[in-house]
């Protein structure tokens, strides 16, 4: 290991290895580097007159947490099996999103392993990590991570990492990683010691901003766009999930975005598998996934929230907040037939004209990441409900046909496929008391605000909080709980047997009453949104349906069918 770092800040930088301090030399750069010949073991770097050593910005292992000591890796090290394997593209695939601490009652990445069966059996394409990046204390979804570099040791760092990888490409199944650059944790985040990495002026959301276009910033860029390759090449993650894009400002000529899907293009071709870049996005933006050569950014996909919530309040109700634009089955029709809702349209939650129209005549549907529910959708309501505490299983079953007969990507969270009853709380372990304190005050107050009942408001500092919220396995089993669970794998299997239903072409929706109704080519999915029955007229073949009694012409209160033409 050549222990070189980036600090243009300290005056003087020392490395302290194996119980060794040794000085450093500094390049013009900023890049420091030992002043002789080391060896290996537990490291650290000594800034100014420090006694006591910082872990490595570029740290790919902290066994001891991320105030600790960091460890060499050699990624190289691990004896990969998957040399047969060619990658899988987006386009037609489903995606799965779990976190490690919940997904499993271990916890761990070995013990995900353990549970591949299952989503091999459910028919996913992809399993989307949560970010797994280090972070200070033992749970946590992951977006306090500080560390970009390294795996969270309690999942079981980066070589169960690998394995776990290595798995899922033997499965069959590819694997996206959730990357958190637009923000850093509030504990253990020692790099601006190192170097201006954050923008002391400007925040968002979740605190200081990542300094992209300020002095300095060609180091802070090229960091994240190694690391963005180290994913994807040395640990051979097909995909990655950019967190909150919208919080990445950047004036540059040549914005952040445009130089990861660049690079990762080129590291793409090179290997000759597809990678995949997909953008959470709060702006309703189809530039992101517009092709660099027509001036986008060149993004794989983005998240489409528009059609969580269109779905969400039209099968729900709910309509306070920012489901008051889509509680009218209008809405969800125009999110099937236009991609977006809001395309600069006036959105009453933020009171003014939101988003931009996608051209659906250029632009691939699969490029709309969808879902019912996903982390943030459940987390961050009060108690982490999911649909299954509100929604009956013939409602659910409505869901599930809506989401996987859409023209777009389908995403599931786990335990969605079989209606899990446990929650999925907001849930932190900070050590330090004060800082546990203001997440719990805040999450409280933040509540308030929504008219929430602050009763009904987990503690996140709660161990039972995150213990809760911890899949449970023998649901699957169970009446109800298998019939959602079956239903999910006709409606994956119809999905993939039927080319219809991923023919990347915008839907030919329309809505009569709660009869909601969509064209995908020689087929015809019906949604009964209400709860009144409806006849229909019909000599259509029945594909199938979410309820025993929903046929081609008998549509139940909340049932829906899938329908081929006949021919002769």
């Amino acid at each position: 290991m050549a222990f070189e770092v980036w600090a243009p800040r300290p005056g003087r930088v020392r490395l302290q290895v194996d119980g060794r301090v040794v000085p450093m030399t500094r390049d013009p750069t900023g890049w420091w580097r030992p002043a002789e010949p080391v060896g290996g073991g537990d490291y650290g770097y000594l800034l100014d007159d420090d006694e006591r050593a910082l872990p490595d910005p570029r740290s790919r292992w902290q066994p001891e947490g991320v105030h600790g000591l960091s460890r060499a890796y050699d990624p190289g090290s691990f004896a990969w099996t998957d040399q047969a394997w060619t990658g899988r593209q987006l386009a037609g695939a489903i995606l799965y999103e779990a976190h490690v601490g919940t997904f499993t009652p271990e916890g761990t990445l070995d013990a995900m392993i353990e549970r591949l069966p299952h989503l091999v059996d459910l028919g996913v394409g992809f399993l989307e990590l949560l970010p797994v990046n280090a972070f200070n204390g033992r749970w946590n979804w992951g977006y306090d991570g500080v560390g970009w570099w390294a795996v969270h040791h309690e999942y079981g760092g980066p070589a169960a990492y690998q394995r776990l990888v290595d798995a899922c490409h033997a499965a069959g199944i590819g694997v996206v990683q959730d990357v958190v650059y637009n923000h850093l944790g509030p504990s253990g985040n020692y790099l601006p010691r190192f170097g201006p990495y954050l923008k002391d002026q400007e925040s968002n959301t979740w605190g200081q901003a990542v300094n992209l276009d300020g002095e300095g910033s060609a180091e802070v860029r090229r960091a994240i766009v190694e690391n963005a390759l180290m994913w994807l090449g040395e640990m051979h993650v097909d995909g990655l999930r950019l967190d909150a894009v919208h919080a990445l400002t950047d004036s540059s000529d040549r914005h952040l975005l445009e130089e990861l899907a660049t690079e990762v293009s080129a590291l793409s071709a090179h290997q000759n598998r597809p990678l995949s870049l997909i953008a959470e996005s709060d702006l309703n933006d189809p530039r992101l996934i517009t092709p660099r050569a027509a001036l986008g950014f060149g993004l794989d996909a983005q998240w489409s929230d528009d059609f969580h919530h269109a779905v969400h309040a039209n099968v729900t109700g709910e309509d306070d907040g920012y489901y008051a634009d889509f509680a009218d089955p209008d809405a969800l029709v125009k999110v099937l037939n236009r991609g977006f809702f809001h395309d600069g349209t006036f959105s009453s939650f933020r009171g003014r004209a939101h988003g931009r129209p996608i051209e659906t005549d250029r632009t691939e549907a699969w490029r709309l990441v969808v879902c019912a529910q996903n982390h943030d959708q459940i987390g961050n309501r009060a108690r982490g409900d999911r649909l299954t505490e509100s929604l009956t299983e013939d409602q659910l079953a409505c869901v599930a046909l809506l989401l996987l007969t859409a023209p777009f990507t389908p995403m599931l969270f786990q335990g969605e496929e079989w209606a899990a009853s446990t929650p999925f709380r907001f849930f932190t372990s900070h050590p330090e008391p004060d800082l546990g304190e203001a997440t719990a005050r805040g999450r409280l107050e933040e509540f308030a605000r929504m008219g929430w009942d602050p009763a009904e408001v987990p503690d996140p500092q709660d161990e039972q909080t995150f213990l809760l919220s911890r899949l449970d396995w023998s649901e699957p089993a169970k009446d109800g709980h298998a019939r959602i669970l079956d239903l999910h794998r006709r409606l994956i299997a119809l999905r993939r047997a039927r080319p219809e239903l991923t023919r990347p072409t915008f839907g030919a929706a329309s809505v009569a009453g709660r009869l909601l109704t969509v064209e995908r080519g020689d087929l015809t999915i019906r949604a009964n949104l209400g709860p009144e029955p409806v006849t229909l007229a019909s000599t259509d073949e029945l594909l199938l349906g979410t309820r025993p009694d929903a046929t081609g012409t008998h549509l139940p209160p909340w049932s829906g069918v899938v329908t081929a033409r006949t021919t002769g």
